[in-house]
């Protein structure tokens, strides 16, 4: 990088005067054979400071502090020269005017100093230069940015839960989660196969966010304050996708109907969910004993609980229905009744980022708004044409929705038309969820709590305004 600096050397008692400034010979700290010192030592070493004198008094070339005032940037490089008892300082990362004011003061105070005091007040304002004199911090670019320059959206799954997010034999992952996926990248990048995926265990899922591995999670997690607030994970949650509660699948020949009946039995569990505390809160207020088994991944838990490692498996309901699904003999084992907690679950990004978190929260929105108006995937191209010159064309409403009319989508950063986008490549909400939960599925759960609320379920999107 270039520094900016004046052809100029300061006066000494051995020039008796400055130099004309054309044939002054370059800055000592340039000079050939001038004696260099730079970095910390320059600045906190007192013996550099010895061959300091005040400039003649009456010198119109004093003191060096007018070069200074013109050329204020930011080094730590304090260069000396052995033919001369003056001294110079660039400056070179950022112009700071106050660092003349604070300088000024002490440099024409130098005169009537004695060496020692000197040495001590001189330093001060180097220093204070270098804690007040940085400079500005980059402005820091959006994840939303990124993703589109990237091409490709970073979306962390589990891999493991058929009906959320599964890999197929093929290697293609379907679920609703994979689609919440599909749904951004759409919005975003215009094409709901521009993501890749990542799947990770419930012990990585956090780390590989912050760290920037992935660029959203959408692995069935539960939004909780902990990992909402900035002193705990410091994520940003979208909507919920699957409102869920914690419950515990024994075998149906156990003859065990209730908590009650695991007095003093074995639980299996996954490692780094919000199962243990749940259990335990339950269990404790309860006064029923048990004893707990920890798995890093839903295959590892299963196994266990298979091969009689554990007397009940406990996690989401969710994923218990998923797991069941997947047994041999599905039939001979049953989901209690008992709800343990809730467990509302829903993508998440890193907080700090609110034009990401929007445009992710603004995607899932859009999905859940389009059931409630009955726009689907099979009439999604209907709809715009009927709201551009048919008879929704008068529907201002519909037509903010869907893009035609308004800068919504400019807003988030996004397309005008980005739920049209969406829409377009997973469907709505309820069409992602019959999709993959619904009644002709091997993983069937009963909408309830996660139907829209115009059919009395939780789900309700905030106006398009």
């Amino acid at each position: 990088m270039k520094r900016a600096y004046r052809n100029r050397v300061w006066p000494s008692p051995s020039r008796g005067g400055p130099p004309h400034p054309t044939t002054a010979p370059p800055p000592p700290w340039i000079r050939p054979g001038g004696h260099r010192i730079g970095g910390l030592d320059a600045l906190l070493n007192p013996t550099t400071m010895e061959g300091l004198e005040p400039t003649p008094a009456g010198s119109k070339d004093s003191p060096w502090l007018s070069s200074l005032y013109d050329h204020i940037t930011l080094t730590v490089a304090l260069g000396l020269s052995s033919t001369s008892r003056s001294y110079t300082l660039p400056w070179s990362l950022a112009p700071c005017s106050i660092l003349a004011l604070v300088c000024k003061l002490p440099i024409k105070s130098m005169h009537a100093m004695p060496s020692k005091s000197l040495k001590r007040f001189a330093i001060m304002p180097l220093l204070l230069a270098l804690a007040s004199c940085a400079t500005a911090p980059e402005e820091k670019v959006s994840l939303l940015e990124q993703v589109k320059s990237n091409g490709e959206l970073r979306c962390g799954v589990s891999g493991r839960l058929p009906g959320f997010s599964f890999v197929t034999s093929e290697g293609a992952y379907t679920g609703l989660d994979v689609d919440i996926c599909r749904a951004v990248a759409a919005a975003v990048l215009g094409n709901p196969d521009d993501v890749a995926y990542t799947q990770l265990t419930a012990a990585q899922r956090f780390t590989a966010l912050s760290s920037g591995e992935i660029d959203m999670l959408s692995r069935n997690t539960t939004q909780t304050l902990s990992r909402d607030s900035a002193g705990g994970n410091g994520l940003a949650f979208a909507p919920v996708v699957f409102y869920d509660g914690q419950g515990v699948m024994v075998r149906k020949d156990s003859g065990i109907t209730n908590l009650e009946g695991l007095e003093d039995k074995t639980f299996c569990a996954r490692a780094g969910t919000t199962t243990e505390r749940n259990l335990n809160d339950v269990m404790q207020a309860e006064g029923i004993a048990y004893e707990l088994v920890k798995f890093e991944t839903p295959d590892q838990m299963e196994g266990a609980y298979l091969a009689g490692r554990c007397d009940a498996a406990t996690a989401d309901r969710s994923s218990l229905n998923s797991s069941r699904a997947g047994f041999e003999a599905p039939d001979e084992h049953v989901i209690l009744d008992e709800v343990l907690s809730k467990e509302p679950l829903a993508p998440a990004t890193v907080d700090g980022d609110s034009q990401w978190a929007d445009a992710v929260r603004w995607v899932v929105h859009g999905l859940m708004a389009a059931e409630e108006q009955g726009i689907t995937q099979g009439n999604i191209d209907d709809q715009v044409t009927s709201a551009t010159s048919g008879e929704n064309q008068e529907n201002a409403a519909i037509r903010r929705f869907l893009g035609i009319e308004g800068d919504l989508g400019a807003k988030l950063g996004l397309p005008n038309d980005f739920v049209v986008q969406a829409v377009r490549a997973v469907g709505n909400y309820g069409e992602i969820y019959d999709r993959h939960l619904g009644p002709d599925t091997p993983t069937f759960i009963p909408r309830g709590l996660n139907d829209s609320y115009v059919n009395g379920g939780l789900h309700y999107a905030p106006p398009f305004n």
